[in-house]
């Protein structure tokens, strides 16, 4: 009779250890699991203040929200600066606006989709890139002298900030980089490959 209730007594403690194990451990995957699915579903999404220093950049009304002209302002600076034409205020655009990321969206990758000749879910091919204009390092070079910043040929963030300002103050859109715009504005001569873009 002993030896009955001594099994019993173990089988029915070695049941619930076993059974809390597997409880536990099914705790483990599911919070994993909820995490995970967080970690997917994490949208990117650009603040009120960020928004109206991209209109202002833009030129735009700055109302803070992403409205019809907005977008479509948006939609041509990404064009120009070698990003798929989205609209939308990603970190990507925002990078390339040299406006500041609040800690949240620093945790948040920036989308590979963001690019132009990025591959698309849908159809899992590239999507084809235009012609993108290019300056010369003559060109840059001449502008640099122009805006009296140091004579690299490279478009360093001196001769970005410099040609934003330039931009600024004779009515061309401000992005930052010698586009075709602002080099006919300076009055440099363009290639003929350029002229044909």
């Amino acid at each position: 009779m002993k030896k009955i209730i001594f099994v019993l007594f173990a089988s029915l403690f070695l049941g619930v250890s076993i059974n809390a194990q597997t409880d536990a451990g099914k705790t483990k995957q599911t919070t994993a699991a909820q995490t995970e699915t967080k970690t997917k579903t994490k949208a990117f999404r650009s603040t009120k203040v960020q928004i109206m220093q991209a209109q202002k950049m833009l030129k735009v009304t700055e109302s803070g929200k992403m409205d019809v002209d907005t977008k479509a302002a948006v939609k041509t600076f990404q064009g120009e600066n070698g990003l798929r034409k989205s609209g939308s205020l990603n970190r990507a655009t925002l990078e390339k606006m040299n406006i500041a990321l609040t800690d949240a969206q620093k945790d948040i990758p920036v989308s590979p989709s963001s690019f132009t000749g990025a591959k698309t879910e849908k159809s899992g091919e590239a999507k084809k890139r235009g012609p993108v204009f290019r300056a010369s390092k003559e060109q840059i070079m001449q502008a640099q002298k122009m805006m009296k910043v140091t004579e690299s040929g490279k478009l360093d963030d001196a001769t970005r900030e410099a040609l934003r300002k330039y931009q600024e103050a004779n009515g061309v859109k401000v992005t930052g980089t010698l586009n075709k715009m602002t080099l006919e504005k300076m009055g440099i001569t363009l290639t003929d490959k350029q002229k044909a873009m």
